[in-house]
């Protein structure tokens, strides 16, 4: 009997990897939304801010000082120096510039890098659902099984340390979050990482910590994981320039871990990208070193639309949970009856507006929509008033 096991699209075999996972939903609905024109978006997960003049400035210098070389696979020298005091300051933690830092290509190659480093085939991690479309893919491409806790707006889309522990397995060799979260906006406090850190201390497992949404928090504290007693090095710390300074086209994010690891890491994106843009690089300096004051000028602003968006939801008949960080609201979509990737279709064609389904998220996203507001005050009370209108023609009957 034939034991063929080659994947198949149309006469060409692909990857059984490859073929396990489905497009970004996420991707799906942006490939619509450029067909239609007047939509307002709040889909996109990026600021609507440019990035700083003064960021750009120093980019724009060394192009025109000819930097345009790669850097040391590693990123350049000054930028992991930089980063090393910044992590320092922020949270005291040393990190040596020269071994346990590397500069990515964004957060998204970080992730990429250290699930490929640490995974053998079949080895489980842990991971939230609802979670960012990213999470499950790079764990499925590593050869790896993930393995989800479900989490629910009762409990503040929050992990909790039993239910992982309860998935605990032989294969397990990591537990992979998020916080502050997308696609929730949820945020994590101190106490209950620092049970997440016990759980994985007690069965020696690392945890991966996904912090790129770090500085975007609203009336309470980031905790970063690295910070818990012991974790420091069973921690791969994740995080980036994206988010907080408005540099999403820059691709530049980075990794902090244990040598070892960042060894492991480095030498397979020596072999995949090389190095991040140099352009890059230098912006991602000049973020560091006089950044701050334009980030904390965004966070208020997203603070002032937060709460815009969340009341306005609310007032709307679309209960929403209040996100404590990043820029997105998750409110749920339940009193229409229909599913997530229903109700984003239909509010795109009737009122032109997108959002992203929750199901994009995973299982336990259903009913729900994404809503980002890292867009204008007035894109968000128009949009407001179009979902009214909708959610009033397609709220089902008690």
């Amino acid at each position: 009997m034939s034991t063929n096991t080659k994947a198949q699209v149309g006469k060409y075999p692909v990857s059984q990897r490859a073929s396990q996972i489905s497009p970004s939903g996420i991707r799906k609905f942006f490939d619509l939304l450029a067909s239609i024109e007047g939509v307002i978006s709040l889909g996109v997960g990026e600021p609507d801010y440019a990035t700083p003049w003064h960021i750009c400035e120093s980019a724009i210098y060394s192009l025109e000082k000819g930097q345009t070389m790669y850097t040391s696979n590693s990123g350049m020298p000054e930028l992991r120096e930089e980063l090393s005091r910044h992590l320092k300051n922020s949270y005291n933690l040393s990190y040596d510039p020269y071994g346990e830092l590397l500069i990515t290509v964004g957060v998204s190659e970080a992730l990429d890098l250290a699930m490929r480093a640490i995974l053998n085939p079949g080895d489980e991690v842990i991971m939230a659902d609802p979670c960012y479309v990213s999470y499950q893919p790079c764990v499925i491409l590593a050869g790896g099984t993930p393995v989800m806790v479900p989490t629910s707006e009762e409990d503040n889309f929050e992990l909790s340390a039993a239910e992982i522990e309860s998935r605990i397995t032989s294969r397990t060799k990591a537990i992979l979050i998020g916080y502050p979260a997308n696609p929730t906006g949820a945020v994590m406090g101190r106490d209950k990482l620092a049970e997440i850190a016990e759980v994985a201390r007690r069965h020696h497992l690392l945890v991966v910590s996904d912090e790129i949404y770090s500085r975007l928090v609203y009336g309470v504290e980031h905790t970063c994981f690295a910070t818990l007693p012991a974790m420091r090095d069973n921690t791969i710390f994740l995080g980036g320039f994206s988010k907080a300074y408005a540099m999403t086209g820059w691709r530049v994010g980075f990794a902090a871990a244990p040598r070892e690891i960042i060894a492991t890491m480095t030498k397979i994106h020596q072999y995949t990208v090389m190095c991040a843009p140099t352009m890059g690089q230098v912006a991602a300096i000049e973020a560091l070193k006089s950044g701050a004051d334009s980030a904390t000028e965004m966070v208020e602003d997203y603070n002032r639309r937060r709460l815009v968006m969340v009341k306005g939801l609310c007032d709307i008949g679309l209960p929403c949970f209040e996100p404590k960080g990043a820029f997105y609201a998750f409110p749920s979509i339940k009193c229409t009856g229909m599913t997530s990737e229903e109700f984003a279709e239909k509010l795109l064609t009737e009122e032109k507006v997108a959002a992203v389904p929750g199901s994009a998220f995973g299982q336990y996203g259903e009913g729900y929509v994404r809503c980002c507001y890292a867009t204008s005050l007035a894109d968000i009370q128009e949009a407001l008033a179009r979902m009214k209108r909708f959610v009033e023609r397609h709220r089902k009957e008690d």
